[in-house]
């Protein structure tokens, strides 16, 4: 997977958030910067703070009820004067309905699950761009915790952490193995960065419950560019 050269930044402010605690980490009482989530479609998500940026799509995974492996797109980096930051695979966790706090899924979990090959095929068919990033973030560059040695998402090599700086805009796939299955209703991507975690929310809806959803949104942005 390869980050566009095209980058657009985020425009709609939707939730501001406070604290977030670490997932599977005892947890924090020291104030974090201030989070903000901003929605830039039916299943696209961004949060960001003062430090990092995590941006989102969901949309394989919201046609993925009751199966047990969830698949998110993600881009990262961090912020504009923010030093570089190593993220490493225990960096990312899932808060699942429950609620569940489960890993990110590990290389070997990945290739006994047959490397997902159905849902990697689902996710490259219908998918949203998710090239949403600060204006510093000019570099692509990509995530690779898992390796997919028939080609197609990720590489044939997988490593262990990514490298993020203020100029590289960072996509890949992420793959949670969820027990009991994917459920509708709230779910969070927590990211931990050096100094603060970013929760990234977003909810797992029914076909219905995306319509009503799509509507108001695209409502909200017409008046939004009315402005």
């Amino acid at each position: 997977m390869r980050a566009s050269p095209r980058w657009a930044v985020v425009r709609t402010v939707v939730i501001a958030v406070g604290t977030i605690a670490r997932p599977g980490i005892a947890q924090e009482t020291a104030t974090q910067p201030v989070q903000k989530v901003a929605v830039e479609g039916t299943y696209i998500r961004i949060g960001f703070n003062d430090e990092g940026w995590v941006t989102m799509g969901f949309r394989t995974a919201n046609n993925s009820v009751g199966e047990d492996w969830m698949l998110l797109e993600v881009g990262m980096t961090v912020q504009k004067n923010v030093p570089d930051y190593t993220l490493s695979r225990s960096d990312i966790a899932l808060v699942a309905p429950g609620p569940k706090v489960v890993p990110l899924a590990t290389q070997s979990e990945f290739q006994e699950a047959g490397y997902l090959r159905a849902l990697n095929q689902r996710a490259d068919i219908a998918r949203d761009a998710i090239n949403y990033f600060p204006p510093s973030a000019s570099r692509g560059c990509v995530i690779n915790f898992f390796a997919n040695p028939a080609g197609g998402a990720g590489s044939r090599l997988a490593r262990g952490q990514v490298d993020l700086s203020q100029n590289r805009a960072c996509v890949g796939r992420l793959y949670f193995h969820v027990p009991g299955g994917i459920e509708l209703g709230q779910h969070n991507l927590v990211v931990r960065f050096a100094s603060s975690t970013i929760k990234v929310p977003f909810r797992i809806m029914a076909e219905d419950e995306a319509k009503v959803f799509e509507k108001k949104w695209k409502e909200a942005r017409r008046k939004a560019r009315r402005k």
